[in-house]
């Protein structure tokens, strides 16, 4: 067993006392020697660019964000022109990054900024999380880096240093040990140096403190870390009881003529919310595996009959894409037509240049997909021509 050089906070109550001034003051030393101080969104009290870099943290890492964020911004420089852009353009933007409500509330939080605010992000963390797609944490994070702050944050990075730290052995996502961690966060908030301390926080917990393979040997905390003391890092925090994962399956008709690609604009709440994606055979349940399925010829041809005439269909190899909580089966059937129908009316189907797939506000795996087909297509038999 290992000797804790800093005693354990009392677990408890509500009353209990979280205060303790050394865990902010060394987490600020650490952080402004050892911590992150290049990222494009550092170094600047500009609101607009916080905040944008906060709402692409959300669920996804640093390295898969520093790409898009720049994009964004070439596209996007000022809060007032994301404000004004048609919401199509902010989704292709953001066409890949996934967690696609962010997009459609990042575009509703400028136009309502700009409305009700005059185009300057409040400093009230309460106001903040007032706006479409800013939570109380994300709130906290946006208020702290652009105004100084001090307001709490808790995110994933948080909870698993507090809980390994503290020595939490309680789910963080049930409710009263959440809303334990939430007053603890606000006790330990330093008087002074608040930006350092919240990006310590972040730092930490994506640099040292990981899920699966920390750092205890270089952390600051270790003298004083629970878990590490009583050998449960690998242990804590204690993860939520597993389900198991749900599995959906749909049929993909990838319709093709004379270059372009039809595409079906999706609601626009649900799965990719009002990306553009490929249309779905209704009445087609696929295989539960990967062997793609014979196809209802008369399914088929009443689903592309609207758009014109088949002349060829060709069943591709299934794709899967994992989401959060379940997994789509994707059986996709490329479809060229001999003579295209001049449909109208609804609006939310629209044929597309294959050259303009790569731009296009398409999920991921569908973009891949289609990039794929497309290129197969037109350089082996000319199927788009």
């Amino acid at each position: 067993m290992k000797r804790l050089t800093h005693p354990l906070a009392p677990a408890g109550s509500g009353d209990t006392d979280y205060s303790d001034p050394t865990f902010s003051a060394t987490l600020i030393a650490w952080q402004q020697q050892h911590g992150r101080h290049t990222l494009p969104w550092q170094n600047t009290r500009n609101a607009y660019l916080v905040w944008l870099s906060e709402i692409m943290l959300q669920q996804t890492q640093v390295s898969a964000v520093l790409g898009y964020y720049a994009r964004f911004l070439e596209r996007f420089p000022t809060l007032q022109s994301l404000a004004e852009a048609p919401v199509e353009d902010v989704m292709a933007q953001w066409s890949g990054l996934g967690y696609y409500t962010r997009a459609r509330n990042l575009h509703k939080c400028a136009q309502q900024v700009v409305a009700q605010y005059g185009g300057v992000f409040p400093s009230d963390p309460v106001l903040l999380a007032e706006l479409p797609g800013i939570g109380r944490s994300t709130a906290a994070a946006i208020a702290a880096f652009s105004s100084g702050t001090r307001a709490a944050i808790m995110d994933g990075n948080v909870k698993r240093v507090f809980a390994r730290v503290f020595g939490i052995d309680t789910f963080p996502g049930e409710k009263k040990t959440e809303a334990a961690m939430w007053r603890r966060a606000e006790a330990l908030l330093p008087e002074a140096g608040i930006e350092s301390y919240t990006q310590g926080l972040m730092d930490m917990g994506a640099t040292l403190c990981t899920r699966s393979s920390p750092d205890c040997g270089r952390c600051p905390m270790q003298p004083r870390c629970v878990a590490h003391a009583t050998d449960r890092v690998k242990d804590l925090p204690v993860r939520k009881p597993k389900k198991a994962s749900p599995e959906k399956h749909a049929v993909m008709l990838a319709i093709v003529h004379g270059g372009q690609v039809l595409l079906e604009q999706r609601p626009p709440t649900g799965i990719w919310g009002g990306l553009l994606s490929l249309p779905e055979l209704d009445g087609h349940t696929p295989a539960e595996d990967d062997d793609i399925p014979p196809v209802d010829d008369t399914l088929l041809l009443a689903a592309v009959q609207p758009f014109g005439v088949i002349d060829t269909h060709e069943r591709l190899l299934n794709v899967t894409h994992v989401f959060t909580h379940y997994k789509l089966h994707i059986a996709p059937l490329l479809v060229t037509l001999r003579q295209r129908a001049a449909f109208a009316g609804e609006g939310r189907y629209q044929w597309l240049d294959a050259a303009r797939v790569g731009d296009a506000a398409l999920p991921a795996p569908v973009k891949k997909l289609l990039l794929d087909v497309l290129g197969d297509a037109g350089d082996s038999q000319g199927r788009l021509l």
